[in-house]
């Protein structure tokens, strides 16, 4: 195993290097940098190591003739390419379910703090102002209001479940109904935020849910709602949803993703009323490890001529 060559698409998490470090022979993407260096290996790569911000296309692909799967370290994998990997016979595989949890959690957290804006309350003993200004204004409650799902996927429904617990009215939207949940299905997204004083968009990238959540969108939710965004920037319209916030046509929002990151417009970080966190949803010493261990697990089923622990859906 350890001679068989991986390719890093991108900066890897420390977990994952090590892994594959102790496993294969691990070439970083920087050596693309000497073409006639690259070219002298790209023969011989049968992996590709690559995250949930990877960018992976046919052009590079094509570089590889030995290229046997695409290993992401991530639920998502908006970036890849699958249908050129497919075409090439190269399978995709992802690491699903280990990340339910933190992701729910902190989609949690972000709603209570969005609500019940904590963090200008930490500001507001910091700076002095319990002291010389008395009581902050009054927040929103959450426990007994109407939540909003935009996608009730594996994540989607674990965030449902812990809303429960608060009392929450749950409803969601999604390509088609589940008759197995006990959540009300609503048509469109635009619908369910009318119907939601909290949206919590929890579903794929990619071309197919694009700017879905719109201005119309975030007009229906209202200048009481909060929208909770913990799926890829791409799926809200982020200037649509700025002037919102400027406008106050929306309440508040709480964004653990966003359009261009780690670039966030300064007109999002200038509103009160928003809650920033820099893509932390499955970033526990706990997950990382355990979606470190998934992706190397695909890739050493893949050599090994085994069935894949978790191929994206295109490719099962």
């Amino acid at each position: 195993m350890s001679r068989i060559l991986v390719l890093a698409a991108a900066k890897l998490s420390p977990l994952y290097a090590a892994l594959l470090e102790q496993r294969f022979q691990l070439l970083d993407r920087a050596h693309e940098g000497d073409a006639a260096a690259f070219a002298t290996v790209a023969a011989t790569i049968r992996g590709l190591a690559a995250n949930g911000d990877s960018r992976v296309g046919a052009e590079l692909m094509a570089r590889l003739p030995a290229l046997e799967i695409i290993a992401v370290m991530g639920v998502g994998y908006d970036g890849i390419d699958v249908a050129a990997a497919k075409a090439r016979g190269v399978r995709v595989t992802h690491t699903p379910d280990v990340l339910n949890d933190d992701v729910a959690d902190l989609a949690i957290g972000l709603m209570l703090s969005a609500a019940r804006q904590l963090p200008a309350a930490d500001r507001w003993v910091r700076g002095g102002d319990w002291e010389t200004r008395g009581a902050m204004p009054l927040a929103r409650k959450v426990s007994g209001a109407r939540l909003g799902l935009v996608g009730i996927g594996r994540i989607g429904q674990a965030i449902a479940q812990r809303a429960a617990g608060f009392g929450m009215q749950i409803a969601y939207t999604a390509r088609s109904a589940r008759p197995g949940l006990p959540y009300r299905f609503v048509a469109d997204a635009q619908a369910l935020a009318a119907a939601s004083d909290y949206l919590v968009v929890i579903t794929p990238g990619g071309a197919g849910t694009l700017h879905l959540v719109d201005a119309g969108v975030l007009r229906a939710l209202g200048p009481k709602g909060i929208l909770v965004n913990v799926a890829r920037g791409s799926v809200v319209d982020e200037a649509a949803l700025i002037e919102a916030l400027e406008q106050g046509t929306l309440g508040g929002a709480a964004l653990d993703v966003f359009a261009d990151e780690p670039r966030v417009p300064a007109r999002l970080k200038a509103l009160p009323q928003v809650v920033l966190s820099p893509h932390i949803g499955s970033a526990t010493t706990a997950t990382r490890q355990a979606m470190a261990d998934l992706a190397c697990a695909n890739l050493e089923a893949c050599f090994a001529g085994r069935p894949l622990p978790s191929p994206v859906p295109e490719c099962r």
